[in-house]
């Protein structure tokens, strides 16, 4: 006696299940023949490492959705330069922070608030203790204002969560460089900080 199909949200489910055990490779050749399954699960492998490091570039959990999804679409329109030297979470890191640059070089445009679209009731306090938001604030300050050499290594090893091997191969340097890179800027954050706290 023959079965019934399964319902294709069945399929889908158990196809996705199957495909999250691939490597990036497998994923990225089913992505170019045009398969959105595999472009799915991408975006779900690496979402939200690319949001939390941009939430931590940015402060601000809107802009660094919005972020997050220009990087993808920026990211799919260039998918074909992306040539496998380096994984395509750490290719994908790239194109997010270079995204963040742009954002914050970008004229920002403000909306003037009348009366009326001010809230009545005070906003109510945060659940946060001021003064970790006030090192946040100030880590990322003095972290942005890094020389862009030292600030791309600090915000993908710490921020992007790219290991060392993989910023370097994006950035076409040995490992030892780019330990020097972070070893030069832990030095200038932590010099930066403690001057700026005393």
């Amino acid at each position: 006696m023959a079965t019934a199909p399964a319902p294709a949200s069945e399929l889908t489910e158990a196809s996705r299940r199957g495909r999250r055990g691939r490597d990036e490779t497998e994923l990225l050749a089913d992505l170019r023949r045009g398969d959105r399954l595999a472009a799915e699960i991408l975006v779900e492998l690496t979402y939200p490492l690319i949001y939390r490091s941009l939430f931590r570039m940015c402060g601000d959990g809107d802009a660094a959705s919005d972020l997050t999804q220009d990087t993808f679409a920026r990211a799919w329109r260039a998918l074909d330069q992306f040539d496998g030297r380096s994984r395509f979470s750490t290719w994908l890191y790239r194109i997010a922070y270079t995204t963040f640059l742009n954002h914050v070089r970008r004229p920002q445009r403000f909306v003037q608030l009348d009366d009326a679209a001010v809230p009545a009731e005070p906003v109510a306090p945060l659940a946060v203790d001021p003064l970790l938001a006030l090192d946040a604030v100030r880590l990322r300050r003095a972290v942005l204002a890094l020389p862009e050499e030292l600030r791309f290594a600090v915000t993908a090893h710490f921020w992007g969560e790219v290991p060392v091997r993989e910023i370097a191969r994006q950035e076409g340097l040995s490992s030892v460089a780019i330990r020097k890179r972070l070893r030069r800027a832990v030095t200038r954050l932590r010099g930066e900080l403690e001057e700026g706290g005393s």
